[in-house]
């Protein structure tokens, strides 16, 4: 019974915020909101067709960057990391993941906007491949520490190369649980907004060139939030449901993957 509550006083908060978005932003949400670029300051209406697509470039972009970045140094950590080398890389990944993400935000305008003295999609898709990083890099070398050691000692008392039995045994046996801290990654960066007021800046227009600013649902949130209009208050709520749905639905996907792994085990 005690559990069962604990459960409920978990559901209620989350249920409430869904509700209080929906009923504050279902006044925008049509097929417009959605297919339409944002209208101008006065008139009412227009959509965040461009944010939308932004989110997903930025985010594409930064995946690819984070991704195989973090699995490979996941996986030397796991299988080769024992040494000073090693420790080091641990104690910054565990840095990096307790970072406040606007350091990141100002980071990434050093590292990328300065040189390129522009605000970019490059750039803000750098700034979340960073936050990115730490959470697949750690669960990564975690579930490879997960496979037992006798797989290991099998596969090379047959006379596979070490290297091998990393890549095709051990690896496939905790890619499941790697897939799972990838999305997991993915939806806290389709999130964060203070990454990207540094870095891609946002744009209400169409913008193909990855080298320009760029928007997204998050800065549109944050600007549309602060601003003295009814219209684009309920916008604001309207784009915070799309993201609470876009991480619900990659919530969704992770428990699919890890249903796949149990009955895999």
């Amino acid at each position: 019974m005690l559990c069962v509550i604990s459960a409920a006083l978990v559901l209620v908060p989350l249920g409430y915020i869904l509700t209080y978005t929906v009923v504050h932003g279902i006044s925008a949400i049509n097929w417009n909101f959605f297919t339409q670029l944002p209208k101008p300051v006065g008139e009412t209406g227009g959509g965040i067709a461009n944010a939308l697509v932004g989110t997903l470039i930025m985010l594409l972009m930064s995946g690819v960057i984070a991704i195989p970045v973090g699995v490979i140094a996941g996986i030397y950590l796991s299988e080769f990391g024992n040494n000073k080398f090693g420790y080091s890389i641990r104690f910054l990944t565990d840095v990096m993941n307790g970072l406040p993400s606007i350091i990141i935000g100002v980071f990434a305008y050093t590292l990328v906007v300065i040189p390129m003295k522009r605000f970019s999609a490059i750039a803000g898709s750098v700034a979340l491949a960073i936050l990115m990083l730490p959470i697949i890099i750690r669960a990564t070398e975690e579930l490879i520490k997960l496979v037992p050691n006798y797989i290991r000692e099998g596969g090379v008392a047959i006379g596979i190369p070490r290297w091998k039995v990393t890549l095709k045994i051990i690896l496939r046996s905790a890619l499941p649980g790697i897939v799972t801290a990838i999305m997991l990654s993915v939806a806290r960066a389709a999130g964060e907004t203070a990454p990207l007021l540094f870095t891609a800046l946002g744009n209400r227009f169409w913008q193909p060139r990855l080298d320009q600013p760029m928007d997204a649902v998050s800065l549109m949130i944050f600007e549309y939030a602060k601003a003295p209009y009814d219209d684009w208050h309920a916008q604001a709520w309207a784009a915070s449901f799309v993201v609470i749905m876009l991480i619900l639905i990659l919530k969704i996907i992770i428990r699919f993957v890890t249903k796949s792994e149990i009955k895999s085990a």
